[in-house]
């Protein structure tokens, strides 16, 4: 049995006359969809597998198709007969372009197999002569496949290796998500043994030396991984040291490393071959030349087997010496290596004759967080999830290393400066942070409109993938960039809800019955039913001070947080909403949840509610006015009128009787209706009348990071919403009443629609019904995060004055519910992807990716009444 071994990421391009075996060889070892046909391609074009003059169009299918599959990053196999060297230098052409290795396998088998196959074969119509001239072409063609690009050639003589051979799949070098740290992930030491002895050190590495006192190893006695992004030799006054400590710690398995261009340089050096010896390599050339020269030897090995780039941590860490733009992560050819170990420059130089690096970081976008080295910068900066670990050790500054996945980063100044850099290295006169630590964050108001335009698929850890349609994201934008807040401080959009499946019967369209039966099913046994309030839904950040609004959020001077609608609009004016601000602040003080909510023995410096702002027509005026106003008014002053004529037509005798009692009921569901909006206007002055009832912690967080509590109970959420409460001096804050449902338990079930009950005859929306334990998966997937069971009366708002009239009843109950389920799990598990990004501390345009997803499923084709 022969064992051919194939990049898991490759193209593989099968080569071989026709009735070779190929097309069962691919059915054979790879995958339905791994294998695009020639034949299959000629059928799709021309309705005939065999038509040769469909040749050429058929390839531009197969290319086209394999060029998508490599661009997701999909194995792909050619079968096609490829005898002929153009046929193959169009697939070569086709990997280099998406940065993958093309193998080639060869069926070569015996001509008059191919022939008797081929006969036996009632749809080839061609004749001996093709098999004859595609044998004698692919006889030229073995020697020189290898010349042609092909980085693996496996060729297979004769039937029967053909039919012994398996395929093995090996991952790339560069593919380690298998590892998964923690990692600590150092800069460019550049011979700078001393600093890094100190910088391992603090990162609580315990130093292994050889008899001779050299450090040759280190070890964390937490199981931490060292990272080093290259660079390790050069300029600096003790190269073969550094070689010697990171080369035991790979040896032992206690690091890992990627080359630098410096190491790169040297290892041609070594090999007797022309280089410049510049830019400290004579230095190191010297120091090594007091070394053995078996260790010499190992430099050179060790510094040649390393791979370009490394894809650790199921693929959310990439590290590279000069950084990696997505499109190479995990791929391997010459481009990639050279953008790995060298960057991308734009092609001029400086003043000091050194290229200008291209600023890839500014365009990434990249779920995957990238660390690099190689140009150095006074200070490690967050841009777009990418961060430089190179702050110039060698030059005076620092060495640098990240703690991950913490993000945290630790450095140690350099002992002296070690040589002088050609461009001037600003250490001393660089500014300084806010807190000292030398890291800096990008502009957060930095925000490209290439993020949401278009079809966007929106990844999530609650649901996967979420796509957006093209023209949901239009619609979006329009509403974000003509009335939303500022989009620093737009971090969360709540879901819409999903209301409860319609009652069978009865004078009811929606019963507590039916919730409590959905969570039953889906697996809950405890819910909490909390009452829904007559207003709006509203997200409030509040900052614990000035300094946290704008350091932070970017806020404006005199703002300290902001209040919004569920599409992101301002409810308020800026006096008010700082007014509602600083009372929501000085409630949580007065609870004292910014230390409940803080991390690590510090307190928070920031909150995000969900809530509840009250009346209705705080926001919604102009809508009750022109609207429900109109409406009422238009019914009351005709109904009645009208049911005085018919009662007097009917005291005279006339058979009027049905109308009148249609029109008499008319008249009373005009009235309901009426009644059921006015409850949700009341006249505010200031902060006079206004309401705020928060109801969900959503996050909190200091300057950086932050945690989330969707995994926190309900009864959590509302005892914090209490404190709140219970803490406001000025009475703006309202309590959510709420009641806890055993569904097991029939009379606790019967509390609970006794509850609801009693809620909407006392003129209340109604309840919503959330499992207690807050965000649950149940046996089909996600549960949905809360049932809306709306009361007889709100409803008229909602389906007219006459929707309990039998008839409109009996065509309501058949409404169909199911895209508004789906809509919301959707946007509930974009709503957490915010969350979660937020507090990773992850750049505002992957915050908003999320955000403004939610928005626009609001646009999706679903009943606004439901």
């Amino acid at each position: 049995m022969t064992a051919l071994t194939v990049p898991a990421l490759s193209l593989v391009v099968l080569v071989g006359a026709s009735g070779s075996g190929k097309s069962t060889f691919a059915a054979r070892h790879f995958g339905p969809f791994e294998t695009l046909s020639s034949d299959f391609c000629r059928g799709l074009v021309a309705n005939d597998p065999n038509d040769q003059s469909a040749t050429d169009a058929a390839f531009d299918v197969l290319q086209h198709i394999a060029a998508r599959r490599l661009d997701a990053g999909l194995l792909t196999v050619v079968d096609a007969t490829n005898v002929q060297q153009h046929a193959r230098k169009a697939l070569v052409d086709l990997a280099r372009a998406h940065d993958v290795l093309p193998v080639a396998v060869v069926l070569d088998v015996p001509e008059d197999v191919c022939l008797e196959r081929n006969r036996a074969r009632g749809d080839r119509a061609f004749g001996d002569h093709v098999v004859r001239r595609q044998r004698d072409a692919l006889r030229r063609s073995l020697r020189g496949l290898t010349r042609e690009g092909f980085r693996t050639v496996h060729v297979l003589r004769g039937v029967e290796e053909v039919e012994a051979a398996t395929i093995l799949r090996e991952p790339l070098r560069s593919d380690r998500r298998d590892e998964h740290g923690p990692f600590d992930v150092v800069g460019d030491v550049h011979g700078c043994r001393a600093e890094l002895e100190t910088l391992l050190q603090r990162l609580g590495w315990e130093l292994v030396r050889d008899d001779a006192g050299r450090p040759v190893d280190a070890v964390h006695p937490e199981g931490r991984r060292a990272v080093f992004l290259g660079d390790l030799v050069d300029r600096g006054p003790d190269s073969p040291g550094v070689l010697r400590l990171v080369m035991g710690m790979v040896a032992a398995g206690h690091a890992l490393a990627v080359p630098g261009n410096h190491e790169n340089k040297l290892v041609r050096a070594l090999d007797g071959r022309a280089v410049q010896v510049s830019h400290g390599l004579a230095e190191t050339l010297e120091q090594l030349a007091a070394e053995p020269e078996e260790f010499r030897a190992q430099v050179r090995t060790f510094a040649d087997g390393l791979v370009a780039h490394l894809v650790l941590d199921d693929g959310r860490l990439v590290v590279a010496h000069a950084g990696l733009k997505e499109s190479f992560h995990n791929r391997a050819s010459g481009r990639v290596r050279s953008f790995a170990l060298y960057g991308d420059t734009t092609g001029e130089t400086d003043e000091y004759g050194l290229p200008v690096r291209y600023p890839w970081a500014e365009e990434y976008r990249g779920r995957a967080t990238v660390l690099y080295g190689h140009t150095p910068t006074p200070r490690p900066e967050w841009v777009n999830n990418t961060m430089c670990l190179d702050t110039g050790c060698v030059f005076g500054g620092h060495l640098t290393a990240l703690r991950y996945p913490e993000r945290e980063v630790v450095q140690v100044p350099a002992e002296r400066v070690w040589y002088e850099p050609t461009r001037p290295f600003p250490t001393a006169d660089a500014p300084a942070d806010a807190d000292g630590t030398g890291v800096t964050r990008r502009d957060p108001d930095v925000l490209d409109v290439t993020d949401v335009l278009g079809k966007r698929v929106v990844d999530t850890s609650l649901m996967g993938r979420v796509t957006v349609a093209e023209e949901n994201a239009a619609g979006a934008l329009e509403v974000m960039s003509r009335f939303a807040v500022d989009p620093r401080a737009l971090l969360y959009l709540p879901p819409t809800m999903s209301p409860c499946a319609t009652a069978a019967d009865g004078d009811l369209l929606e019963h507590p019955a039916q919730a409590f039966e959905a969570y039953r099913a889906a697996g809950v046994r405890e819910v909490v039913c909390e009452e829904k309030h007559m207003g709006s839904r509203a997200v409030v950040l509040v900052c614990r001070d000035a300094a946290t609004a704008a350091g932070r959020f970017g806020l404006p001077d005199g703002a300290t947080g902001v209040v919004h609608t569920r599409t992101g609009r301002p409810f308020l004016d800026p006096a008010r909403t700082e007014e509602l601000v600083g009372v929501v602040r000085d409630a949580v003080t007065g609870a004292g949840l910014w230390g409940e909510l803080g991390r690590d023995g510090e307190d928070a410096t920031w909150v995000l509610l969900d809530a509840e702002l009250l009346p209705w027509s705080a926001k919604a005026e102009d809508l009750l006015r022109e609207q429900y106003a109109a409406v009422g008014a238009a019914a009351r002053a005709v109904l009645p009128a009208a049911v005085d004529v018919l009662a007097r037509a009917a005291g005279a005798g006339r058979d009027v009787g049905d109308l009148l009692a249609r029109t008499r009921s008319r008249a009373d569901d005009a009235e309901a209706f009426t009644a059921a909006y006015r409850r949700y206007v009341w006249p505010t002055d200031g902060l006079t009348g206004v309401r705020l009832a928060p109801f969900q912690v959503l996050a909190a967080g200091e300057r950086t990071g932050g945690a989330t509590y969707e995994e926190r109970p309900h009864t959590w959420h509302l005892a914090a919403a209490d404190a709140l409460v219970a803490a406001d001096a000025r009475g703006v804050l309202l309590e959510t009443r709420r009641l806890v449902v055993d569904l097991d338990d029939a009379d606790a079930v019967a509390a609970g629609v006794a509850w609801w009950t009693d809620l909407t005859d006392a003129g209340g929306e109604g309840m919503v019904v959330k499992p207690l334990a807050n965000l649950v998966r149940g046996r089909r997937g996600l549960v949905q995060p809360g049932i809306k069971v709306r009361g007889r009366e709100y409803l008229r708002i909602v389906y007219g004055p006459h929707y309990t009239e039998p008839g409109n009843l009996e065509r309501l109950r058949s409404r169909n519910l199911g895209r508004k389920r789906a809509l919301a799990l959707r946007e509930y598990a974009l709503g957490v992807e915010a969350l979660h990004r937020l507090v990773a501390d992850e750049p505002l345009w992957r915050v908003h990716e999320a955000v403004f997803a939610v928005l626009a499923l609001e646009s999706e084709p679903v009943d606004p009444r439901l």
